[in-house]
């Protein structure tokens, strides 16, 4: 895999280095226009996670008095901080959203203690008022979208079996499974949900794997939760299926089969953090969103979807713009039997007790590691 722009800049960068050691004069990058650095861990165009922020790095581009520079496939190693520091140096960025969960600690924080006058933002839920007021960090709630993923879900399977493909059992991962699964069952409670675990953020080849054989036991209707959906959703295209999309918009990957997905809408972000850094205000340091705040939207609708399931999935839809809509709510039971939300008490999207979530609901097949 060549990384010729990194490898480039880093070349360039330690120039500058030996140029400062020696005693010449070294000056950064000077720009009228504000200078944005984006740095994703995978490919651009991976159809998923990178290609999402990628696509609204591309929207600022258009606008005015905004230069953005961009490095893809950078590992979350001391790679990103060489990265960081090169976008200061060589562009003269002033504003850097590393997107990767892992290029926040230890990466970032000392980036951020290095270069006191560069604002980072990070897209997690890492950042605490303990950590440098120059950082902070910006997150959407996409669980909504894999509820009504869900729905979507139950008007096309046949066979009342879903498929879940997932990264690692972490909360925000959990919840984005029983999110889909209680999506389904608001439908139809016969309806489950096999979830298969791969362990790691991007394994094509394991995501491949699990998808045939969820397939082959039987589900008919896919979702996922990895960096990138790319092969679940030719897998499923391949093998006849349904499937519904995650991160961005797959239905060129699935002309048949694609119902519907839950795409972040990452420009509603970046476009609040631009109009801050422009009109000198503080930026904020923790920022989060949903389905009601502009943050995630919904796939435009594919011909698997019948009139009744997009009937159904707008009524919903409309429901949650209003606010107060609740997906955990009890009495609810996780997948051994256990009452994990008691009748009557309800959390919102926002609530933290969401954020330490560790069981699967009843109707999803599957174990936690």
């Amino acid at each position: 895999m060549h990384r010729h722009p990194v490898v480039s800049r880093r070349t360039v960068l330690g120039g500058l280095g030996a140029a400062a050691a020696t005693g010449l004069a070294v000056q950064p990058a000077q720009a009228k226009d504000l200078v944005i650095g984006f740095i994703y861990v995978g490919p651009k165009d991976d159809y998923g996670y990178n290609q999402a922020h990628a696509e609204a790095a591309a929207m600022l581009k258009k606008m005015p008095g905004v230069k953005i520079v961009e490095e893809e496939k950078v590992p979350e190693t001391d790679d990103v901080s060489k990265t960081m520091e090169s976008m200061i140096k060589l562009d003269g960025a002033t504003l850097l959203f590393p997107t990767s969960f892992g290029y926040f600690d230890p990466y970032m924080l000392k980036m951020a203690v290095k270069y006191k006058d560069i604002q980072f933002r990070h897209c997690g839920g890492l950042w605490t008022n303990k950590d440098p007021m120059n950082t902070g960090s910006y997150f959407g709630y996409i669980g909504m979208g894999q509820y009504l993923n869900g729905i979507a879900a139950a008007y096309a399977t046949k066979s009342k079996k879903l498929g879940f493909i997932a990264a690692k059992p972490i909360p925000q991962v959990l919840i984005n499974v029983n999110s889909f699964a209680l999506g389904a069952r608001s439908v139809d409670p016969s309806i489950t949900t096999t979830v298969i675990f791969t362990g790691e953020w991007s394994m094509p080849v394991k995501e491949a794997e699990a998808a045939n054989s969820l397939i082959d036991q039987g589900s008919d209707v896919l979702t996922c939760h990895v960096d990138s959906p790319k092969v679940i959703m030719e897998t499923a295209e391949r093998r006849g299926i349904f499937v519904c999309g995650y991160h961005v918009d797959q239905a060129k990957l699935a002309p048949k089969g694609y119902l519907t997905g839950a795409e972040w809408n990452w420009i509603t972000v970046y476009k609040q953090f631009l109009a801050d850094e422009q009109g000198g205000k503080p930026l904020p340091n923790f920022v989060r969103g949903g389905l009601k705040e502009g943050f995630i939207k919904m796939s435009p609708y594919g011909p698997g979807l019948n009139a009744a399931g997009r009937k159904n999935v707008d009524s919903v839809k409309a429901e949650i713009m209003k606010g107060g809509f609740a997906v955990f709510k009890g009495p609810m039971k996780d997948n051994k039997g256990n009452v994990v939300i008691p009748a009557g008490k309800s959390f919102p999207e926002t609530a933290v007790e969401l954020e330490s979530q560790n069981y699967l609901v009843e109707g999803v097949n599957g174990a936690l590691a």
